[in-house]
């Protein structure tokens, strides 16, 4: 575990805080070598899967690069290289859900 992405989960509100805790656990344990830093201010693992919080909620970024175009449509956002999932709430969380979003990705 990067100590940069503990300070960086550390200085989040609640809910966000505990929401980067579940989603880094869940990453973490599904691919137990994946690399984890910091990297454009925000949690990044593996150049594939990338965590932000922002005011309201939480996103749980994907890259897109080698996905269809029905894969990418479970996604949400605008960008041409990585999607996301927003989350709002702990409870929110669906780890079957999230885990088969992260084995889809390349």
């Amino acid at each position: 575990m990067d100590n940069k992405v503990n300070e960086y989960i550390e200085k989040q509100k609640s809910p966000q805080k505990e929401i980067c805790q579940k989603l880094r656990e869940i990453i973490l344990s599904t691919f137990p070598d994946i690399t984890e830093e910091i990297k454009y201010g925000v949690p990044y693992y593996g150049n594939k899967y990338y965590i932000v919080a922002l005011k309201t909620h939480v996103n749980l970024g994907f890259s897109i690069k080698g996905l269809t175009k029905e894969e990418i449509a479970v996604f949400e956002g605008s960008g041409k290289t990585t999607k996301h999932i927003k989350v709002n709430t702990l409870e929110e969380v669906d780890e079957k859900k999230i885990i088969k979003l992260l084995k889809m990705i390349k």
